[in-house]
């Protein structure tokens, strides 16, 4: 089946005796009756091919850090799985730090990152020893020295740069290009450099980092980025005589959600990243530094696939017909805010049906509210279980409780088992924070 993000749909996916569509040994239409629907589920062997593929990448490159980000998809079962393959983290918030804590992760594996980060979360990861903290702008940075002073350490820094690098993807999932509001402008790094040295002694500047953006399918982007950031620390140590020996490219490799879409393989990408790196270190005369990476989206979106049952459905004349689930933008919000492209299919009755295109929409009071427009079902029918592929990433994260719709409950399948590691959100817990007066 080729590489993980190159495609939609998990690893060991078949059609069993029933005419049900079976993940690794797990019929969906079993899951949806068993667990209920909407139902993210995760599959386990799809996850760990991609995990294990990143780390064969770049064995090559012995100075690695694989710090997974987070954002894409942070539950305690999924953490447990990335750390127990040696993974480390890209958090964002203190609520991902916490969860971390929870499930034991060492802070020595872990770096914290973000343009807007709190005094209680800043407070919160150097207590926990925090192996880096990206300094994202002026403000933090004065922060973080008085909060480290307090607390008699030496918090070590990267400096989160724009690199000025635009990669072509939605703007909203831009972040290397000048017009951004994440870090430091080059111009202004020399000016960070001397407060670090004259005033904020409680820093440790150890490198530089750097985001071009998020489902790329670019390659050159890579190598463009790699040859700033190590031309940068070479200008760095002429100005200052300080060789920092670290960088932090991010993540962002793109992932096949529908057929016209391009990903270029991890193992590419690793070649490009590694010979990237020898090439401008040999030009600038600089030591190979330690590398990080933050995959998100590639290592989890393939894996994980989402189960809706089709209830009420509209035919209008001429124009389109709408099928309607029992979710949509509350448990996936990515089409309705950036035009996020899926594939989905029925799955029960795999033959003998007639294909019929129609617009797959949720049943949130929102015009917007559609998850595929223009797709062709097997003859769809209220009761039918449709599966939404490509949801690892990005959707339990951004859900939410609008329409006060419940949250969905997580599955994690592996060789024919299917384990709860998210339980559905109850009718209580949506109002126990309420407060009655």
């Amino acid at each position: 089946m080729g590489f993980v993000n190159q495609n939609i749909k998990p690893f060991n996916t078949n059609i069993n005796d029933k005419g049900n569509i079976e993940i690794s040994g797990c019929d969906l239409v079993e899951l949806a009756e068993k667990y209920s629907t909407p139902l993210y589920v995760m599959d386990r062997v799809t996850l760990e091919k991609m995990a294990n593929d990143y780390k064969q990448a770049f064995l090559d490159y012995k100075n690695i850090r694989m710090m997974y980000a987070s954002k894409a998809l942070m539950t305690s079962a999924i953490a447990s799985i990335f750390y127990k393959l040696g993974f480390g983290f890209d958090v964002v918030s203190l609520g991902e730090m916490y969860i971390l804590k929870n499930v034991g992760v060492d802070f020595s594996y872990v770096t914290f990152n973000g343009n807007n980060k709190g005094k209680d979360e800043l407070e919160y990861a150097v207590i926990n020893d925090i192996a880096r903290i990206s300094v994202d702008n002026f403000y933090e940075l004065e922060l973080l020295d008085n909060i480290a002073k307090k607390m008699n350490k030496v918090q070590k820094i990267l400096l989160r740069i724009t690199p000025g690098i635009e990669c072509h993807t939605h703007e909203y999932i831009q972040t290397g290009q000048l017009d951004s509001k994440f870090g430091f402008d080059m111009h202004n790094i020399d000016e960070v450099i001397n407060l670090i040295q004259n005033n904020y002694k409680n820093l440790d500047l150890k490198g530089l980092h750097a985001h071009i953006g998020s489902q790329i399918f670019e390659t050159q982007v890579f190598e463009d980025e790699i040859e700033v950031l190590l031309k940068e620390i070479r200008r760095i140590k002429d100005k200052f005589n300080i060789e920092l020996n670290e960088i932090n490219i991010g993540g962002g490799l793109g992932v096949k959600y529908v057929e016209s879409d391009l990903p270029p393989d991890v193992y590419k990408i690793a070649d490009i990243i590694i010979s990237s790196i020898k090439k401008y270190c040999v030009l600038y005369e600089l030591s190979e530094p330690i590398l990080y990476i933050e995959p998100g989206r590639s290592l989890v979106a393939t894996a994980g696939f989402t189960l809706y049952t089709i209830g009420s459905s509209k035919n209008i004349e001429g124009i389109r017909k709408y099928i309607s689930v029992d979710g949509g933008m509350a448990d996936n919000p990515r089409p309705s805010m950036y035009c996020a492209e899926y594939f989905g299919e029925i799955v029960n009755k795999k033959d003998g049906y007639k294909p019929e295109k129609v617009t797959v929409a949720g049943k949130f009071c929102e015009s917007g509210d559609v998850l595929i427009k223009d797709i062709e079902l097997n003859s769809p029918k209220a009761g039918d279980i449709f599966c939404m592929y490509g949801t690892g990433a990005y959707c339990y994260s951004m859900s939410s409780n609008y329409n006060g719709v419940l949250k969905p409950a997580m599955v994690l399948i592996n060789n024919g088992k299917s384990d709860i590691i998210v339980k559905r959100q109850t009718l209580q817990q949506l109002v126990e924070n309420d407060v009655v007066l």
